[in-house]
C-alpha cells in the first residue's frame, strides 16, 4: 500500500533536517534538499516496518500545510 506522507524541511547553514510531523522520531539530516527525499522515504519504511513488527498502528497523516502572507 502507498501512503502520502507530510515532511517538514527546515534550513540551517550547515544543511536541511527533515521530519514527518506523523511519524515522532523519524528524521533525517542532509546536506542539500535534494537528498532529503531518499533519505525521507528509507527513514519512514523503516519506521512503519517497525511500528507494524511491533504490532504498533500505523497512523493515518494527519498533518496540512499552508501558506500566509503577512507584512514583515
Amino acid at each position: 500500500m502507498m501512503k502520502r506522507c507530510p515532511i517538514v524541511i527546515e534550513h540551517d547553514p550547515k544543511g536541511c533536517n527533515a521530519y514527518s510531523p506523523g511519524l515522532p522520531g523519524c528524521v533525517a539530516a542532509v546536506t542539500s534538499e535534494e537528498e532529503f527525499r531518499t533519505l525521507m522515504t528509507e527513514a519512514i519504511e523503516f519506521h512503519i516496518q517497525g511500528l507494524k513488527l511491533h504490532g504498533q498502528p500505523v497512523p493515518e497523516p494527519a498533518t496540512s500545510v499552508n501558506y500566509i502572507t503577512v507584512a514583515a
